[in-house]
């Protein structure tokens, strides 16, 4: 269920109306809570305060619908030019983009204070009584509307700026990168050297190790359907195994696109499974017709390597937006190399073993960065070089020595596919330079630690 949860949020949360309804029925209050202090106030009081709107009944109504009109013709330019960003942003920098354009609060707000200053104007015009009708003029009411509609002027004025801002590549690749940011804070909170592993002293657990002593089959959790594994509800499955004393190996991770009737889970021993625990396991498991970064690491990271493959392509031929890329997965790549990877064994509280997980790597985050990236850029000299420089700095953050040997690795073959596409000798000794570089940075490295 809880899982469940959090899939809806995102959902919501990446909608373009969640906001802007929220905004629209707290314009129903407050329009309402006016007109009921209009009814309680006295002339007195309205004489007495000069900024309140003084005007009849007639000068009322034109106001409101002077401001119902204009904001609900603002609303539709605005939408028009929301559609054109994000139709631009899925021409350059791909489709998968678009959710971080709707995700972007900043959009909602303006959509939803037009919104919500219409539905505020019509509803308290239609409150407005003329004296063959029993006069009746919320002036405070009314005040409020030419108030949002001030405010409504300076919202438009900001929107236009941020638009022409939010679309520029810089910004975008920024947007993403703090997304990657934020994803590896939760799926890696720990770093290395505050309580967890020293340098050198985390290794990849290995699965297969604790599962030899089970000599028979375990049962299998199959997929109910299709699509992408979006979130694992992991303290479901944890409590689970705790209760049934049971353990548990994840057969698949956030990220990866499942068929139906193939395994996510399989339980040992397997007679303690019966159906209402299968129902039971399978909550745990959310799937979506999308990959997010809610638990899934490599789709942010895939998000900055989609926008560098698709600046190096023929049609485009942008290096330099590839490059700002590359600097940012360099920026990710060394933070994570600080952080602790989580262990493969998950244990209870006792130290029993409970849930084999399928956890990340450095080597295989590396990978998800710098394989596209490197087939790309073998013919673009500035974007080679950079990947090559790029790999010097993650050097220097690397406490792990499989950390180094993908890096090395990874140097290797850059400098091999560059070596075959470069015709230029200025161009092929730059690269050894940069290669030579990288490579004495990953030695002098091991030679620290040890």
């Amino acid at each position: 269920m809880r899982a469940k949860l959090l899939k809806y949020w995102e959902h919501v949360w990446a909608s373009f109306w969640f906001l802007p309804s929220l905004m629209a029925a707290a314009a129903v209050a407050l329009a309402l809570l006016a007109v009921m202090l209009d009814h309680r106030l006295d002339d007195k009081w309205l004489n007495s305060a000069s900024w309140v709107y003084g005007g009849g009944a007639e000068g009322a109504s034109a106001v409101l619908q002077t401001i119902a009109g204009s904001m609900i013709t603002i609303a539709g330019v605005v939408f028009s030019l929301t559609l054109v960003a994000l139709s631009l942003a899925s021409s350059q920098f791909g489709p998968r983009l678009l959710r971080n354009f709707m995700r972007d609060t900043s959009n909602q707000l303006v959509l939803g204070t037009f919104i919500a200053t219409f539905l505020y104007c019509m509803l308290v015009l239609r409150t407005i009584r003329r004296p063959e009708e029993g006069a009746f003029v919320p002036h405070l009411a009314v005040t409020l509307g030419v108030a949002f509609a001030i405010a409504s002027l300076w919202v438009l004025i900001y929107f236009i700026h941020h638009v022409s801002v939010s679309i520029q590549a810089e910004e975008v690749i920024a947007r993403v990168a703090a997304e990657l940011d934020e994803t590896m804070e939760k799926l890696f909170p720990e770093q290395i050297g505050e309580g967890c592993d020293g340098p050198g002293q985390q290794e990849e657990a290995d699965p297969a190790q604790a599962m030899r002593a089970m000599e028979r089959p375990g049962c299998e959790i199959l997929a109910a359907g299709d699509g992408y594994l979006q979130i694992i509800d992991h303290q479901l499955l944890m409590a689970f195994a705790t209760e049934s004393d049971t353990v548990l190996r994840m057969e698949r991770r956030p990220g990866h696109y499942i068929v139906g009737g193939t395994p996510l889970l399989s339980v040992w021993p397997p007679e303690r499974v019966d159906q209402k625990a299968r129902e039971r396991l399978l909550a745990a498991f959310v799937l979506g017709n999308q990959r997010t970064s809610a638990q899934d690491v490599e789709f942010a990271l895939l998000q900055l390597v989609e926008i560098a493959t698709r600046a190096l392509s023929p049609g485009v031929n942008d290096p330099f937006t590839a490059i700002s890329c590359v600097d940012r997965i360099g920026s990710a790549l060394c933070r994570l190399a600080r952080r602790a990877m989580p262990d493969a064994l998950r244990r209870d509280d006792s130290g029993q073993l409970r849930v084999v997980a399928s956890a990340p790597t450095f080597p295989a985050l590396a990978d998800t960065a710098f394989h596209q990236l490197r087939q790309y850029a073998r013919t673009n000299t500035d974007v080679t070089l950079r990947l090559l420089e790029t790999i010097t700095v993650i050097a220097a953050f690397t406490r792990r020595p499989a950390d180094r040997v993908a890096l090395s690795r990874h140097a290797d073959m850059i400098a091999r596919g560059a070596r075959e596409a470069m015709q230029l000798d200025e161009d092929r000794q730059a690269l050894e330079g940069r290669y030579h570089a990288a490579r004495r940075a990953l030695v002098s490295q091991d030679a620290d630690v040890g």
